[in-house]
């Protein structure tokens, strides 16, 4: 394995298959390929970046295939070829009692705990971009559809976000120091395949420069 991936690893999601991550290229670019096959899972690594020093985020995408009802607006067929996670560290005082009994449900299901809030950019087949979805599941996890469509297939996206002010616009407060970062392509929710590319994912100051725990393939 690349000592860029030395740090990510699975993880399995209980009572779902393995979307199954490896190593590819596209276009000349190395990448982590993921396939989904009526399943979801994470390639995920941990990280500590404080607020202050992470001034934008710059991710490239190929998407490969996508299932045209799939979509992060309906719980029922909320699916996505491409998807980066962000985990952040919060005053968990602030935490509901049902979104704390979420948590305990979920550490004792998978041995982890959540993090306080989880904001996801995503690739959706039918959602407009910069659409915001508080999900079905979990109200800490607010979406971003940051691409859309059937046609942005075969070809690398290049996205730049400024994820202080994406955080401030899906929990309306500010960001907390970020500790994990996530792929994720899923097909479980309509029982299908597709699959994604991920290519350098870059955590940037104010700079420009890649600060510790950026993928660069």
């Amino acid at each position: 394995m690349p000592a860029a991936l030395s740090e990510w690893s699975l993880r399995s999601l209980p009572g779902k298959r393995n979307t199954e991550y490896s190593l590819a290229s596209r276009a000349g670019q190395a990448c982590v390929l993921a396939q989904a096959a009526h399943s979801v899972s994470l390639w995920k690594r941990s990280l500590e970046v404080e607020p202050a020093q992470l001034e934008r985020l710059q991710f490239d995408w190929w998407i490969q295939a996508l299932e045209p009802r799939a979509s992060v607006t309906d719980p029922l067929t909320d699916d996505a070829p491409a998807r980066l996670l962000l985990g952040f560290a919060g005053d968990e005082s602030k935490l509901s009692m049902r979104n704390r009994m979420q948590f305990e449900l979920a550490h004792a299901l998978t041995g982890e705990m959540p993090p306080y809030a989880t904001l996801m950019y995503v690739w959706d087949a039918k959602a407009e971009p910069e659409t915001v979805v508080i999900s079905a599941r979990s109200d800490r996890i607010r979406k971003i559809v940051v691409g859309s469509g059937m046609g942005g297939k075969g070809v690398w996206h290049r996205h730049l976000r400024d994820v202080r002010a994406d955080y401030e616009k899906a929990f309306g407060e500010p960001a907390g120091k970020l500790v994990s970062m996530a792929m994720m392509t899923d097909g479980d929710n309509t029982a299908s395949r597709t699959s994604a590319c991920y290519g350098n994912i870059l955590l940037l100051d104010a700079e420009g420069r890649a600060l510790d725990g950026s993928l660069e393939l």
